[in-house]
């Protein structure tokens, strides 16, 4: 049985509003008809948030109300606090009671009046809410990664079959030190592409807590499970810590790595393939909670000779080249090189520029969701950069170098590989 809306009390409402219009001077505000620089309703991209969680709410609900050409509808999330603090923000921005919230997203989904979801959500529920969100008519702007490669080659064919926008949610191509990184590399300032070094942050220091709980009355434990394996209730499964629980998550690689590995490829213009062979060694966290890599050291080797390692430490990226290298060190750390020509070179006008939106991720999609051109994170290069990161988890897991066919998307052969390539979702949800 849903919870959250009312359609009943919410139709009440609107008609309570409608019937207090009638007899009432037909006095229009000038913000109404769009003048004096503000967006007229008509011309507003209606949103619903679907996971308001803590980067839900501080990076994606923040971005979304400063935009002028954006109207946040409804509200959603499992635990009552979390939603109770996105609903409070909306309607102090808007300056009313007009934003609806509920504990069910398909009551977000099933909205007429609804134009794009922001999904911010676990990583098992990332392609299924999507794509639910594509079959009902929405555009869809969603946080990374996927769970598996086979669930990002159904995200890839519903997007384009369906004709939505979408956009995989990370904020590292609007980013200046990462976007003229790549256009170095890729204008050859660093000469032929040899190797690319990606440092991802080291893991929490503790295994987690697996002892079970009464679960607590402000959070729909089963929705927040959905089609993950039932699991008892204890604090550190959910919210942030899903990331070191296999069930939901892959891990820091999965995690961290979406990003950095993003710049990787689109550095070494292999944005729609990926690696031929992968070797990753490694431990698992083991004794608690936590059961993804806890230890790790990968090495992609791609068709074009490239060879990119991944080790944990202090988040980076360097490209190293015949000709000397670029990279930063630090997240959003300020671009370095190996020569102030490099570091200072001007890309001209008739080299490649690679497409970026200074203005962040919100704002690209928003701009996409009107011209209908794809983001700059377009669903196929979101799958291509979830992929490195389950190869790497996969190859740590049966440790043993892979090879890896990255046209056909499997590993030539292997059976026990391929196993990894996909998961079974709990009835009664099931992907589609």
């Amino acid at each position: 049985m849903r919870s959250g809306i009312n359609r009943r009390r919410f139709l009440r409402g609107s008609a309570g509003v409608a019937g207090a219009c009638f007899g009432m001077p037909a006095l229009v505000p000038s913000s109404v008809l769009g003048l004096d620089g503000a967006v007229a309703p008509s011309e507003k991209i209606t949103v619903g948030f679907i996971g308001t969680g803590s980067h839900g709410i501080h990076w994606n609900l923040r971005a979304y109300l400063a935009q002028p050409d954006a109207r946040i509808l409804a509200v959603c999330d499992v635990d009552s606090n979390n939603l109770t603090k996105a609903l409070t923000q909306v309607n102090e921005k808007y300056g009313n009671q007009d934003c609806a919230a509920t504990k069910d997203f398909r009551e977000v989904l099933d909205r007429k009046d609804i134009d794009a979801v922001m999904i911010s959500t676990p990583d098992h529920w990332h392609t299924l809410m999507s794509v639910m969100a594509i079959q009902a008519g929405k555009d869809v702007q969603c946080e990374k990664p996927t769970l598996t490669i086979d669930e990002g080659k159904i995200l890839i064919k519903r997007v384009r079959e369906a004709g939505k926008v979408f956009q995989t949610s990370t904020e590292d191509r609007s980013l200046d030190m990462y976007h003229r990184m790549a256009q170095l590399v890729r204008n050859g300032r660093i000469g032929k592409l040899q190797r690319i070094e990606v440092i991802l942050p080291k893991q929490p220091n503790h295994a987690g807590d697996p002892t079970p709980q009464p679960v607590p009355p402000e959070l729909d434990y089963e929705m927040w499970l959905g089609p993950a394996p039932y699991a008892p209730y204890t604090p550190q499964r959910v919210h942030f810590n899903f990331r070191w629980i296999w069930d939901y998550s892959g891990g820091i690689i999965c995690d961290w790595g979406t990003h950095l590995f993003d710049t990787a490829q689109w550095g070494n213009d292999t944005e729609h393939t990926g690696p031929v062979e992968i070797t990753g060694t490694g431990t698992h966290w083991e004794g608690g909670l936590y059961n993804t890599v806890k230890d790790y050291d990968v090495t992609y080797k791609y068709a074009n000779g490239v060879v990119m390692s991944c080790t944990p430490g202090n988040p980076s990226i360097k490209f190293i080249g015949t000709d000397g290298w670029v990279g930063n060190r630090g997240w959003r750390g300020r671009l370095e090189a190996s020569s102030d020509e490099i570091l200072n070179s001007v890309i001209g006008p008739d080299e490649i520029h690679l497409y970026t939106n200074p203005a962040g991720e919100h704002r690209d999609f928003l701009d996409c969701v009107k011209s209908r051109k794809d983001p700059y994170f377009p669903v196929e290069i979101g799958h291509r950069v979830a992929t490195i990161c389950h190869l790497g988890n996969i190859a740590i897991k049966v440790g043993r170098t892979l090879k890896w066919d990255p046209d056909q998307e499997v590993f030539p052969g292997d059976d026990e590989a391929n196993a990894f390539l996909s998961r079974p979702m709990r009835s009664p949800w099931k992907l589609t």
